[in-house]
């Protein structure tokens, strides 16, 4: 009398494992599919009368909110200007000099050339001061709302200082 290997299967019970040739119980029997799954979910969600889960746009927007999402921000436009430059740097003819006097060439005013340095320089001291204050939240401290809206504060000013600082360095 032979019974299929699905039969046992489905009732919780593997019969057959190659690499250690011994009988084996799963933790959990193969019942139901995800469709199924997520049918039950959603006609007891609609016989209760539940609402859809909350939006983005019935949040009050916060400084935390906002400070996190420009950290995320800045790390992915930091990535991708350096991947480009990088990127162009292999694939472009010429060398560094060639296309740093090229720039110089374009005679822009200083207040344009001083928005650009600004443009690099307040991504990454944003995204570097507000790493050091994740560090600080990663040992346990600062979780405190007030603390956290604290060190937000000194997070954008001090990048705001170290950018003009880096501008008038350059």
């Amino acid at each position: 009398c032979f019974i299929s290997l699905r039969t046992f299967t489905r009732q919780g019970t593997c019969l057959f494992r190659p690499q250690f040739g011994i009988l084996c119980r799963h933790a959990v029997p193969m019942g139901t599919t995800a469709n199924e799954e997520m049918n039950t979910f959603w006609a007891k969600n609609n016989k209760l009368n539940r609402p859809m889960s909350p939006h983005l746009t019935i949040y009050k927007w916060s400084m935390p909110m906002m400070m996190s999402i420009t950290h995320r921000g800045t790390g992915v436009g930091l990535s991708g200007g350096i991947s480009a430059f990088a990127l162009l740097a292999l694939v472009l003819p010429g060398n560094y000099p060639y296309y740093l006097d090229l720039i110089h060439s374009l005679s822009v005013g200083p207040a344009l050339l001083s928005l650009a340095k600004f443009g690099i320089a307040f991504p990454v001291s944003y995204h570097t001061l507000n790493g050091i204050r994740h560090l600080f939240w990663d040992s346990g401290k600062g979780f405190k709302i007030p603390e956290v809206y604290r060190s937000g504060y000194v997070v954008i000013v001090l990048s705001i200082l170290t950018s003009i600082a880096a501008i008038a360095y350059m």
